[in-house]
Order: structure tokens, then sequence, then C-alpha cells
């Protein structure tokens, strides 16, 4: 009967060692989306990007928003000059993860792809309230994440209405995280990341 037992033991160890050695060696990028709808500044989406490639390189850890450069009256009559930004470490914390993904390296080279695209040194800047804001913008991130279903029209201007439509539309495609960023970035580990696109660091809707 030990002898039994014992065999069944060494039967799971070895799994167990099999399941450790096939894991990657490297942990992918992991996009997370976030949204802030009250406080002193208006509603703001942008995302996250954090972790390793696995073809390997360096680690990444940096967040961007596309956002107007100026708030003033002209946002509300058609484009005006907009730009994508860092957001400060307090901003992140008061406002809201919502959900997160793994992307492959092609779909991580993609975000990327897009934030050059929109960077206003290094692609389009326009920003247009109804048209081209920081929700599209986020849109345009999770449609290149690989999900199917991003189009939601009417959510276009509330953040963090369209994320939890996203969510609702596709639950298994998503790791839901619904906490607080205060909350989140405790939970995750130190990392030496580096800005894969530079962007100015600042507060969206303020100009200090």
């Amino acid at each position: 009967m030990p002898d039994r037992r014992l065999r069944r033991w060494l039967g799971r160890l070895t799994l167990l060692l099999v399941a450790f050695a096939a894991w990657p060696a490297q942990a992918a990028v992991t996009i997370s989306f976030w949204s802030r709808d009250f406080g002193n500044s208006f509603p703001h989406a942008f995302f996250m990007l954090r972790g390793t490639p696995d073809a390997g390189g360096a680690s990444v850890n940096a967040a961007y928003g596309f956002t107007a450069r100026s708030v003033t009256p002209a946002i509300l009559f058609g484009n005006v000059a907009g730009r994508v930004e860092r957001p400060k470490p307090g901003y992140m914390a008061d406002s809201h993860v919502r959900f997160s993904r793994t992307l492959t390296d092609a779909q991580y080279g993609a975000i990327v792809a897009l934030i050059r695209d929109w960077d206003e040194r290094t692609g389009d800047a326009t920003y247009n309230l109804n048209k081209r804001n920081c929700v599209t913008f986020v849109r345009e991130a999770a449609r290149r994440s690989g999900l199917a279903i991003v189009d939601f029209p009417k959510l276009m201007k509330k953040p963090s209405g369209y994320l939890r439509a996203v969510i609702a539309a596709q639950p298994q495609a998503v790791t839901i995280v619904e906490r607080t960023g205060k909350d989140y970035l405790t939970t995750l580990p130190s990392i030496d990341g580096v800005v894969p696109v530079d962007a100015p660091v600042s507060t969206p809707g303020k100009r200090e």
C-alpha cells in the first residue's frame, strides 16, 4: 500500500515538473484598460502596458492616453490639437482598472504602432470630442489587442460605460479586474520597465 501511494505521489510530482518546464521563459506583455469619470478633470480612458515580450528583450512599464492639448471651448466645435500623454502615478491611483488581456508579441507591436500613429511628433494627433477622443484611442487599442467586439457608438464619450460594455460583450476574452488603480498597482510586482514610446507625463485635462 505505501508503495502504491509513493508511486502515485511521484507521478503527480512528475506532471508538475513537466508543467513548469513548459512554462514560458518570458512573461508576456499585459495590457490593462483604465477609466476615470469624476474628479477635477474631465472623463478619461487610457491603457497600461506591462511585462516582457515572449521573444525577450526589454520589459515595458508605461501607460498611455490621448487627450486635447488644451481644454477650451474650442473642443466643442470641431478639431483641435491633441497629444498622447502618460498619466501621472497619482492620477492612475485615483482611476479604475476595468479589465486586462495578455498580448502576443504581434499585438503588442500593433499597439506600440498605434501610440506612434496618434502621437503629435510621429503621426496624426488631431483631437475631436465626438469622433477622435480618448475612448476612440482606447477602442483601437482594444481592437489591436485581439478583442472582436469593440464598437459601441453611443458610449464613445463615456469611458467607464464603454469599457464595461466591452467586458459584457465578451467576458470570456478578458480578465475582469474592476479595482481602483491604487489597489491594483499594489498587486503588481516591481519591474524595471522601459517606456516604448516617449510621451509627456501629465494630468489629462490640466496644463501645469
